[in-house]
């Protein structure tokens, strides 16, 4: 049997180490110890080393950091007292620069902008020039309901200031025939004297509803705006008769309106004008010359001679002599009602033009547009976007939802009529309640309607002499067509009815520098990235390389923390697998017993304690 023999020899080997004056443990001692089986992992570095806990991980950051004060944390750890005030120290620094950098994110995503201004000098183009002669004309299709308002007019006259046109001399209302177009004249909408607290008078008229309700009167403290606006009331109601292609009044007046005009010492020629009327400012003509501007100068800009007769005069509709005027950018809208100027006939005129431009950065910076994106509506003007365009159509638009018409002065969208009490009795009252409601920004056009990004404005200068002149009034008069007439004692002046039929206009330049006004961004990304950076030097004293050690304990943290998370839960599942294990091998069965112990716990008959040392070597080895 083996187990014997393995017995003796280990007899045996005892008994020589008796012999030889030693004890088995001496002979033990001198053999070298076994070899242990090395560690696959730790026989190199490993390319990813964490430390083994928290408090080496900070420990040897704070030894090897770079932040100021980090050091002192682990230098003072045998002194509490400094290793709490230091803790304490590095906190509330960290807390203060995070508190900083709210404070700059905060102000860096209010996106504020500062204005930059800059003075540059090169040729600029030209801009447009829109002159109008103030001669509203009397269009030959309806010309018979104008007549027919302006006896109505002079009827409400005569009733509030016993005034009689007639009677002046005046003859403006001579009846004219040519084809009567159905129409009605609204007499229920006339001039009133309206009395208020206080003994103050006003003028207006009312205007109700279509069922005859909530009246209201359009009042004016002056009879002279009451009177304009009633007529132009009406008037509108009777040019929304005319179809859309209708004759312009520079047709229906030869065309004579400018008798000459020069640019930089050139000809003009027809093609640089474009012709359109104005309901109330009557024929006009807007040069839109190719030509950029060589020099300032009066010599260099554009010189015109312009006729200012009022031979078809509405003297309630316009109530001024002379000529209307507006500079403005190419391609853009002139809304002479806003942003035009007089010019007084019989004078010559200079204007001198400064041109300051303004540049917006738009989104998020600013609210503007480019014209194409960020408009609410549709512009109904077939021109650049300018606000004041955007403004007039988004009007309209509106006007045509509720009023279900549009206003005569103002572009129309497709599909929609303008507006006549013909056709729409109650218009008067819809647009003045709109038209109030405009003036109030109770309407949303003004947030459909951004700034542009990009325009120019153009500062004016003007200054104004007599034209012709006495000496010179003749043969001036004589040449452009208009001979002087000299009374029978030979006066030296000419007629004065002449020359407030003429005027002069030179418009120029007065220097090629030109002034931009542009927004900047008090926070660019490198000044936002600059800004962070003194705000950690002034706390920290480092550099962005201490950024990353920073970044770097934070990966460190996040994957011992993960570590030890694993470790922790493959212990728990561990101990839990052990612990069955131990308890269904504790107290095993007979059953399941080898069958060799079986026979010797049957043979003996007596407990294990009794069992013999061979048996139990035997039963022993068969179990382990």
């Amino acid at each position: 049997m083996e187990a014997p023999a393995q017995e003796g020899s280990s007899f045996k080997a005892g008994a020589m180490a008796q012999a030889s004056g030693g004890s088995p443990e001496s002979h033990d001692a001198q053999l070298p110890p076994p070899p242990q089986p090395e560690d696959e992992e730790g026989q190199g570095e490993g390319l990813v080393e964490l430390h083994a806990s928290f408090r080496e991980l900070f420990t040897f950051f704070c030894t090897n950091a770079t932040i100021h004060g980090a050091t002192r944390l682990v230098c003072s750890s045998q002194n509490r007292l400094k290793t709490a005030s230091w803790g304490l120290l590095f906190l509330g620094a960290l807390g203060a620069l995070y508190w900083q950098f709210g404070l700059l994110f905060e102000q860096y995503w209010s996106y504020p902008v500062i204005m930059t201004v800059s003075v540059h000098s090169e040729r600029k183009l030209f801009p447009s020039v829109t002159l109008c002669d103030v001669n509203p004309h009397r269009p030959s299709s309806v010309r018979h309901h104008l007549q027919a308002l302006d006896r109505f007019a002079r009827e409400n006259i005569r009733s509030l200031y016993k005034f009689n046109f007639s009677e002046d001399g005046d003859g403006p209302f001579a009846d004219d025939q040519g084809p009567r177009p159905a129409f009605y004249l609204d007499r229920s909408v006339r001039l009133q004297r309206l009395s208020h607290p206080g003994g103050q008078s006003r003028v207006g008229f009312r205007l109700c509803n279509s069922t005859g309700g909530d009246c209201f009167y359009r009042a004016f403290s002056s009879g002279v705006t009451a009177a304009r606006e009633w007529y132009r009331f009406h008037y509108v109601s009777i040019l929304a008769l005319l179809p859309a292609a209708h004759e312009d009044s520079h047709q229906s007046h030869g065309g004579h309106f400018v008798f000459s005009c020069q640019f930089d010492g050139r000809d003009c020629q027809a093609r640089h004008f474009q012709t359109f009327h104005h309901p109330t400012y009557g024929s006009c003509y807007t040069f839109n010359g190719v030509w950029a501007a060589q020099r300032p100068g009066i010599t260099h800009g554009i010189s015109l001679v312009l006729r200012t007769e009022q031979q078809d005069h509405l003297p309630l509709l316009s109530t001024e002599a002379g000529i209307k005027v507006m500079i403005h950018e190419r391609d853009h809208t002139p809304f002479l009602e806003h942003q035009g100027f007089s010019i007084r006939p019989g004078t010559e005129t200079t204007i001198g033009i400064r041109e300051d431009e303004v540049r917006r950065l738009g989104s998020p910076y600013s609210h503007c547009t480019d014209g194409v994106e960020g408009v609410g509506g549709q512009l109904l003007y077939n021109a650049s976007y300018t606000l004041q365009a955007c403004l007039v159509s988004c009007f309209q638009q509106l006007m045509v939802e509720t009023c279900s018409c549009g206003y005569y002065f103002y572009p129309l969208p497709a599909g929609a009529q303008y507006c006549s009490y013909s056709r729409h009795p109650a218009w008067g009252h819809c647009f003045y309640r709109l038209y109030r409601d405009l003036g109030t920004h109770r309407l949303p056009c003004a947030s459909r309607c951004p700034r542009s990004c990009r325009e120019s404005s153009y500062k004016l200068s003007a200054g104004t002499s007599r034209w012709p002149s006495s000496k010179s009034a003749d043969w001036i008069l004589a040449v452009l067509g208009k001979p002087g007439r000299r009374s029978s004692s030979q006066s030296k002046s000419p007629s004065p009815s002449l020359r407030s039929n003429m005027a002069k206009v030179n418009i120029f330049y007065q220097e090629l520098n030109y002034r931009t006004v542009e927004e900047t961004p008090v926070y660019s990304v490198p000044e936002l990235l600059s800004a962070m950076g003194s705000l950690w030097s002034l706390w920290f004293g480092s550099s962005v390389l201490s950024v990353l050690e920073l970044l770097e304990l934070l990966l460190d943290a996040v994957a011992l923390t993960l570590l030890l998370g694993c470790r922790w839960l493959r212990r728990t599942r561990g101990s839990q697998t052990g612990a069955a294990t131990v308890a269904s091998h504790a107290k095993p069965e007979a059953s399941q017993l080898p069958t060799d112990c079986r026979n010797d716990v049957n043979h003996l008959g007596g407990p294990a304690g009794l069992f013999s040392h061979a048996a139990s070597g035997s039963c022993g080895r068969n179990l382990c």
